[in-house]
């Protein structure tokens, strides 16, 4: 594999108008509690949209900065509405961490208050299109996220340049790291190249990408959509045709269609976490990036059809 080393709704016009003056109240924090913002904290505050952008500067920054997430745990991040105190964190916070055109409050947030130092994952990550769309799910390989990783220290120093040599450390341990774990992915996944993966909806098309898997989502990319009678006859024509053993369903998105689909065709259900979010029982179990990627490699390990 290649190294990684080198490397929702709309703001009403009520919330952007108040945002200037009302006062602060907490996003999620880096332990997934409310936690303040801007610059009245000791330290660099950051601001994360939503938590692979919250993981990244935390590891990134370490001890040295403060990290807010704006998606509290285990919402959907593609809902998320903004409060006017939230916007308004996002002028105050040091650091901005988001991914544009995937949360369009956050986007219409950055827009309206402008913050001076701003990492957009999208500048970085490469995004492509899966399903016909632009697939904004890429922290789903290992080595695009260490990129981001790289983009965060570089703001963190312009933002704070005194401690620019540790934030250059902390984006190379992030780095190594995460090449660790692509390393870990590839070799777990090496017998299953080819492997047809079923999933919910197609938010592990850089999963699949990276590691030579074949992704078939029963719904788009948009995870509320309900797939029509026709697709699910195509879903099932691919079960049969390639021998697949599990439907993997996923975390924050209901499970209904795909066990009722999977009780139809006979065969199993797995869960595989997108890793849009973590959970406050995720949080409080010692769980984060590294570790949900390691529980989503075993289920792709039990579940699909490999030599």
């Amino acid at each position: 594999m290649t190294s990684t080393r080198a490397a929702g709704a709309a703001l009403t016009g009520l919330a952007l108008a108040g945002a200037a003056t009302l006062a602060g109240c907490g996003a999620q924090g880096a332990d997934g509690s409310g936690g303040g913002g801007g610059g009245g904290q000791d330290g660099v505050t950051v601001l994360a949209s939503f938590y692979p952008l919250q993981y990244v500067a935390q590891q990134v920054g370490g001890d040295l900065v403060t990290v807010d997430n704006l998606t509290p745990p285990a919402a959907e991040p593609h809902d998320l509405e903004l409060s006017p105190a939230q916007v308004r964190e996002i002028g105050t916070a040091d650091v901005v961490v988001y991914l544009s055109g995937f949360q369009t409050a956050v986007d219409e947030g950055v827009e309206a208050r402008a913050p001076e130092h701003v990492v957009d994952a999208a500048d970085v990550a490469e995004l492509v299109e899966h399903d016909e769309g632009t697939d904004p799910h890429f922290w789903l390989d290992p080595s695009r996220l260490a990129a981001v990783g790289q983009a965060v220290a570089d703001t963190l120093a312009e933002a704070d340049p005194e401690h620019a040599d540790e934030y250059a450390a902390g984006a190379l341990q992030l780095g190594e790291q995460l090449d660790d774990l692509d390393q870990e992915m590839a070799d777990g996944l090496a017998a299953c190249q080819g492997a047809t993966l079923v999933t919910s909806h197609t938010a592990f098309g850089y999963l699949a990408d990276r590691y030579a898997l074949e992704q078939v989502g029963i719904s788009s990319l948009d995870p509320e959509a309900e797939p029509s009678p026709a697709r699910l006859r195509e879903i099932r024509d691919v079960v049969e045709a390639n021998g697949v053993t599990t439907l993997f369903s996923e975390t924050l998105v209901s499970p209904r269609v795909t066990e009722t689909l999977a009780d139809d065709l006979g065969v199993r259900t797995a869960v595989l976490d997108p890793l849009e979010g973590l959970s406050e029982d995720a949080a409080s179990a010692g769980d984060d990036y590294v570790s949900v990627m390691r529980a989503n490699l075993a289920a792709l390990e039990e579940g699909l059809v490999c030599a």
